[in-house]
């Protein structure tokens, strides 16, 4: 289990185990409003201006973009912790091109983006009968712990920053199929393997990852890595499960995506 713990963040296994079963996300701060374009001059002789490099978002202004219960009411969440986010942000890749895709599956940023907020998020379990048998709410518990949980991040860039975020993790593609070792809080782990999986129309521009690593008490853990690039803003989707086979995050994905506009 010591494995599978440091691959699944404890803010994902937490929610998995529904230690939290009423946590929430809390309240997001308004999001300010946007400022107006610059006015083009009246001269008509004058150059025309370029258009001014994207600003970044703020922490705060992403907490006010990111999914909160009032968006997916049939799901759980749970903040993530500092300690998760310093776990990834120290994670090193035997394989250097692969470091963007660990840094994406550890809650870490890539590139160096202006703000950051993030959350997880796991489907609520069905109800159990009061009156099910012994064998039925054994078999709802199993159920719940092989729940997907996903940890949302998003990130945002000024200028071309979320673009090029992006383009890292397109061009680790190609180099991580052949696999890389992974070291996480100072932990080597085993050889993790890259495949693309079917994308999401949403944003513009998404890639999708299924991730395999070795597991020395499961044989296998299958993960789901989705980023999503919208104008500067980058949201990364990380979708765990203890059962060692996460569901691809589908609902939340497109849920997370309409809020970034």
């Amino acid at each position: 289990m010591h494995v599978r713990r440091t691959v699944l963040t404890a803010s994902a296994l937490s929610l998995a185990l529904f230690v939290s079963a009423c946590g929430g996300s809390g309240s997001a701060e308004e999001k300010g409003g946007a400022k107006a374009d610059a006015q083009p001059s009246a001269s008509a002789s004058a150059p025309t201006q370029a258009a001014p490099a994207a600003k970044g978002k703020t922490d705060a202004e992403l907490a006010g973009m990111i999914l909160l219960q009032a968006d997916l009411p049939d799901h759980l969440f749970k903040p993530v912790s500092e300690e998760d986010v310093k776990a990834g942000e120290g994670a090193v890749s035997d394989v250097p091109e692969c470091l963007p895709v660990l840094r994406a599956m550890a809650t870490a940023p890539i590139g160096s983006p202006t703000g950051a907020a993030r959350t997880a998020v796991a489907a609520k379990p069905k109800p159990v009968d009061k009156d099910a048998s012994d064998e039925d709410k054994e078999l709802a518990a199993r159920n719940a712990l092989g729940t997907t949980a996903t940890v949302v991040s998003l990130y945002s860039y000024d200028g071309k920053g979320a673009e090029q975020a992006f383009r890292s993790l397109v061009d680790a593609g190609l180099p991580c199929e052949q696999g890389f070792t992974p070291t996480v809080a100072g932990e080597e782990l085993g050889n993790t393997t890259v495949r693309p999986f079917t994308k999401v129309e949403v944003g513009d521009e998404t890639l999708t990852y299924t991730l395999a690593m070795a597991d020395e008490e499961i044989g296998r853990i299958s993960t789901e890595l989705v980023v999503v690039r919208k104008a500067n803003t980058l949201a990364v989707f990380h979708a765990q499960s203890m059962s060692g086979t996460a569901d691809h995050p589908k609902n939340v994905v497109e849920a997370q995506a309409k809020k970034l506009g």
